[in-house]
Formats: C-alpha cells, structure tokens, sequence
C-alpha cells in the first residue's frame, strides 16, 4: 500500500527530514510513497541537506502544489506557508478517502502561521476532524516500550478535568483497544491513569477518580476489555513502561506527554484514532531555528513512516 506524506510548514524542517527520509528509503518503499508538497521547496532542503534523491521518473512521486514565492525564507512564520500546509494535508485526506494512498504521515505545521492564514485549527487532530467529517478522534503517542492514548489533547487543564468524563473515557478505551488488536495484540493489557494525586486518596484529594473514572473502567470490563484502574499516574506509566500494560489511557495531554517524551523523545510516533483515514505524525515541531540547515533529524519520520506501513498491513489483514 502506497503512504502519502505531507510535507507541513514550509519553512520548517518538514521538507529536510522528508528528503532524508525518502534518500533512506529502498527503491521497493520510495516506490509505495507520494509526497504531498512543494517541489522547489523539496529542492532547496535537497541541497541544504546534500540527500541523495531524485525527485519524478526513477525517483520520488511528488504531489507538487504551488507556493508563491517558493521556496520560502526558512525560519519565518509566514501565513502563505500555513495556507500551503493546509493544502498540502486537504489534498492528501482527498487522497486517503479515494483510496490511493492507505496512510498519511504528517510532517510538523506550525499552528500560528495555519491560523494566520485563515485556517482555524488547534493542529493536525482538528483539521483532519474536520476535513473528513468525524465526529472527532484520539491521540495515541507511540513508542516501542509505552503506547498513550489520551482522553483529551488541546485543552486547559481546567477543561480537560471536565472533560474527563465517563462516556469519553470509556470511549478512549475503546479506541485504543480496537487499535492495538488491529496491530496484532490478542488481549491487549490497558490501565487507566487517575486524574487526582494517588486518585484522590478516598475523596480526600478530589472524587473525579471515584466519581466518573472507575465507573468507566468497569464498564469497559464488562464489555470484554482488558483494562484496569484509575492507577495513580506516578506510578502507572513506569509499570507499563516495564511491561505491565501495552497501553496506558492518560486524562490530559501533558499527563501523557511528558512520560513518554522522557523516554521516546525521538521515536514517539503521533497516532489519530476515530477518523476514517489513517494518519501517523512526527511527534516534533517545525524547529524554525534550525530550518534550513540541513540537521534536522529525521528518525521520528522514519518511526512515523514504519507505523504508518504496519498499520497498512493491519488494514490488509
């Protein structure tokens, strides 16, 4: 299956670890990959990392879609770069839906620049939310050793302890089970964090954990699944971490974020579940300071790039 990847910001690094990536590539999987870019802006990252690719007959499928001015000033917020970034990912989703590519990897956009030309989003989660009409989706953060899934994302943390909610957490449940059977696992083992310290303590630091997070654990139980908690989160993402659960259900975004940025910071692969498409991301930004130096790493790609095939062959199955 061929995987479609956005090229984001253009004045980021997306383009420099999408030529590094596509120069690591054997010709089989360079073969089974369509970039949804800018060409001269692929261009200019070819010579400001030296990659050693070829783009058109015999080397990378470029979507090419233009850009005035292209290739832009690196570094640079810039509105005409976040339009790009916005169609650089419309046209990829059109693609998804139609079913040329199975999967899209997502380079980073910068979420002012999106904004700034008039695309209202709060990433790629809601674009991709609202370009296929769902109803909404999860973010799962990936890594060999720890897999996340949160039940909120780009909130304040006063809304997301609202959010926190029975039917939304037994939904995240469900998501990132139905997930992880699709990757292979035959009874995934998924724990859910507590929101309070040491989840309240009996009410004594606050009663969400009691109130609203256990009664969601039990019926997801008794649905079949395989998931216990609320686990305090001091605790649970270590014991996944060493083995005890294959998923851990975090209530907010940094209570999911900081743990497996410590221990994957380069190799967390950003997941939507719950769109009718399937889209893996970088879990980076657009590192406007280093845009255009040719030292952009580009292994988060190549994770992001890895997850997308698998989940290809997981939809073949």
């Amino acid at each position: 299956m061929t995987i479609g990847i956005t090229m984001g910001d253009p004045a980021g690094v997306g383009p420099e670890i999408i030529v590094k990536a596509l120069a690591d590539m054997s010709p089989a999987d360079l073969a089974r990959t369509v970039v949804f870019g800018n060409l001269p802006t692929l261009e200019a990252a070819r010579a400001a990392t030296g990659a050693n690719i070829i783009f058109g007959t015999g080397g990378a499928h470029v979507i090419d879609l233009p850009i005035e001015g292209a290739p832009l000033p690196w570094g640079k917020l810039d509105p005409v770069a976040g339009d790009a970034a916005f169609r650089f990912i419309e046209a990829a989703v059109r693609a998804a839906q139609a079913g040329t590519i199975s999967c899209i990897v997502t380079a980073p956009i910068n979420k002012e620049a999106l904004n700034a030309a008039g695309h209202h989003y709060d990433g790629h989660t809601g674009m991709l939310t609202s370009l296929t009409g769902a109803k909404g989706a999860f973010m799962l953060l990936a890594s060999e050793r720890l897999k996340v899934i949160h039940v909120s994302t780009h909130v304040a943390l006063k809304d997301a302890i609202a959010r926190a909610l029975p039917t939304r957490i037994i939904a995240t449940i469900r998501a990132g089970d139905a997930h992880l059977r699709r990757l292979g696992f035959d009874n995934p083992r998924i724990a859910v964090a507590g929101i309070n310290p040491h989840c309240g303590e009996g009410g004594l630091f606050g009663t969400e954990d009691d109130d609203h997070i256990a009664p969601a654990v039990a019926a997801a139980r008794a649905e079949g699944i395989n998931v216990v908690g609320p686990i305090s989160a001091d605790t649970v993402f270590h014991r996944a971490y060493t083995g005890g659960f294959d998923l851990v259900v975090a209530q907010y975004h940094d209570q999911g974020h900081i743990p497996i940025k410590l221990v994957a910071f380069d190799t967390a692969v950003n997941v939507s579940l719950g769109l009718p498409i399937d889209r893996t991301s970088v879990d980076h930004g657009t590192a406007f300071d280093i845009a255009g130096k040719g030292i952009a790493n580009h292994l988060n790609l190549h994770e992001a790039i890895a997850y997308a095939r698998k989940l290809g062959e997981g939809k073949n199955q």
